[in-house]
């Protein structure tokens, strides 16, 4: 169908929890024994490999400046998460994460542009016009629109108010609209 026209030279920007795996509500992911992928996820990222140039997850993790887990459990966490998806002949090509507390410096947390900004750096073919946002909270959503990208809000027991371009069930249903 491709309603958005997507091809190679589209980028993917991704949220980490509630739309790669199982959101913990109330509390945070601290091991690899509690990452659990959503449904169909794993099949989305082998067609979004064939789909997009980059495929970028940008993750707000205040659970490091919390004191919760470390950076060195975090890291544990996203190569699980990386060779689980290569396993399925998918790819994540960057994660960014912003690791401070909501509403304190350096201000990398989604809805600020920060972890985009410094992806572009990385890869500077991304193009936020041809870009797409994907999840499951109004800064995820607020973030890709500040940044001129389509949005899609993984719909869950989060509220929201902000209106995305498109709202789903799951990754599943995105490679579908795509």
């Amino acid at each position: 169908m491709n309603h958005w026209q997507v091809d190679k030279s589209w980028t993917l920007f991704l949220d980490r929890d509630g739309v790669i795996n199982e959101r913990k509500f109330g509390g945070y992911i601290t091991s690899v024994d509690e990452f659990k992928f959503q449904n169909g996820v794993l099949d989305a990222f082998s067609l979004f490999n064939d789909t997009f140039g980059n495929i970028i997850v940008v993750t707000n993790q205040q659970c490091i400046a919390k004191g919760i887990i470390s950076i060195d459990q975090l890291e544990l966490i996203h190569e699980h998460m990386k060779n689980e998806i290569k396993s399925a002949q998918g790819r994540i090509d960057a994660i960014y994460i912003a690791k401070e507390h909501k509403g304190e410096p350096p201000f990398d947390r989604k809805p600020h542009p920060t972890m985009a900004i410094m992806a572009k750096e990385n890869y500077p073919r991304i193009d936020f016009n041809k870009s797409i946002m994907v999840g499951d909270t109004d800064s995820d959503i607020e973030f890709g629109k500040n940044l001129g990208m389509k949005t899609v809000l993984i719909l869950s027991e989060e509220v929201t108010k902000s209106t995305p371009d498109i709202s789903i069930n799951n990754l599943g249903e995105l490679c579908d609209y795509l």
